[in-house]
């Protein structure tokens, strides 16, 4: 077993570590997107109100004013939460042309408006370097989501976080030492302990291997979890498939498409987002429920379905809220509400995975050490070729001088 798992470790890993490598490094400063967002753009993420007194416009109005704006397009997304001091960001889906069927290509795709006067702040194709720095951190998270490769980057880096996953369990057993009898009436544990600690007069090789073994084990949990969040974000059958079998899950709304889209439903936005508030206000007085914010109202016309986001005490993530009920926007039928945590085991594990994947909790402290962990993923990349590429000389060499005195 051990010989398999050195095999699969050594060569496996190799193919990871040029994944990862990449991986680690943007994750270091995706850490801090918001912030390098607002530093790169603050023509676009900056919007400071005219007067102190001044409030921001209600954001179904702004809505409006964007559709009305970019006529061809749909904009399916409201947010709701509108931090001070801070731009109103809308998404544009692009609308088929009536004419031919065909969906053109949007030549912008998010648009900032100003909360306070729904003033335009600027636009962006979202990931297009050609638009200079306004679009760096935009390709950076391409970079790291789907090698800047869309859906065929999304489900290779699926399978590399699946096999990662993977690795992590035989990583952590071949740092375990060989159940025998104790070396020098030491015990196994004592043993697996040395593991843990750095040779720093070793050498250089020595330091490397310390290097890439004991940051390996110090940061296991966490390298577990973004491998296994990252086959939730990027290859969502295979993730399921494991953990529906294992844990309970709350039900989903449907998935099942309408034969043709419905841009204008019965319930219009605001008819919408009142039943929501109204839905949402009861099921937290029924079950004592807190709300802190409400986040998100999503219009999806495939299903002509309303989806109300608010972050509640069930929430993980302290920028945005999850604790969600669906409304059909053809009868006004409304779905139980659905909990981040506390309802169904398996739900709460994932949102925790990707609450701590995306660096969405415990605030700046947290921040810097997720930075840290991408540059010391990007580490045990840079180790772990240099060890197998040090290994490979001294098998070769010592072919050689088997084949010399043949």
């Amino acid at each position: 077993m051990r010989r398999i798992l050195v095999w699969w470790h050594r060569y496996v890993g190799l193919v990871l570590a040029v994944f990862l490598l990449v991986s680690g490094l943007t994750g270091s400063l995706l850490a801090w997107n918001d912030e390098l967002e607002a530093l790169l753009s603050p023509q676009l993420f900056l919007a400071e109100p005219p007067t102190p007194e001044a409030r921001p416009l209600d954001p179904l109005v702004l809505r409006e004013q964007v559709a009305r704006r970019y006529p061809a397009t749909f904009v399916p997304r409201v947010p709701l939460q509108i931090e001070p001091g801070k731009s109103v960001m809308f998404r544009l889906y692009a609308l088929p042309d009536p004419r031919t069927g065909k969906t053109p290509e949007l030549a912008v795709d998010q648009v900032f408006v100003d909360p306070y006067g729904g003033r335009i702040l600027g636009t962006r194709k979202y990931g297009d370097l050609g638009q200079g720095l306004v679009n760096l951190m935009p390709f950076v998270f391409e970079l790291h989501d789907a090698l800047a490769m869309g859906r065929t980057g999304t489900v290779l880096l699926g399978v590399i976080a699946l096999l990662w996953s993977i690795d992590c369990i035989a990583a952590i057993w071949l740092t375990f030492p060989a159940a025998r009898a104790s070396s020098q009436g030491k015990s196994w544990l004592a043993r697996w302990r040395r593991s843990w600690w750095l040779r720093w007069r070793g050498g250089a090789y020595k330091l490397s291997f310390d290097l890439h073994r004991a940051g390996a084990l110090w940061l296991w949990a966490m390298l577990f979890v973004i491998a296994w969040s990252s086959v939730a974000f990027n290859l969502r059958p295979a993730y399921d498939g494991v953990m529906k079998r294992i844990l309970a899950h709350q039900p989903e709304p449907s998935r099942e498409q309408l034969a043709r889209p419905v841009l204008r439903p019965p319930l219009d936005w605001q008819q919408g987002l009142t039943l929501a508030r109204a839905r949402m206000n009861e099921a937290a007085k029924r079950e004592g429920l807190r709300i802190d914010f409400e986040y998100m109202l999503i219009y999806d016309p495939r299903y002509a379905r309303y989806s109300y986001y608010v972050r509640s005490d069930r929430d993980v993530a302290q920028r945005w809220g999850i604790t969600s009920l669906h409304i059909d926007a053809r009868d006004g039928s409304v779905s139980p509400l659905w909990y981040p945590t506390g309802a169904a085991a398996g739900n709460t594990f994932n949102t925790w995975i990707t609450a701590l994947h995306l660096t969405a909790m415990w605030g700046r402290p947290f921040q810097a050490f997720m930075s840290l962990f991408g540059l010391a993923l990007a580490m045990l990349c840079v180790t772990g070729a240099w060890i197998w590429a040090r290994k490979r000389r001294g098998r070769v060499q010592a072919a050689l001088q088997r084949a010399a005195k043949a």
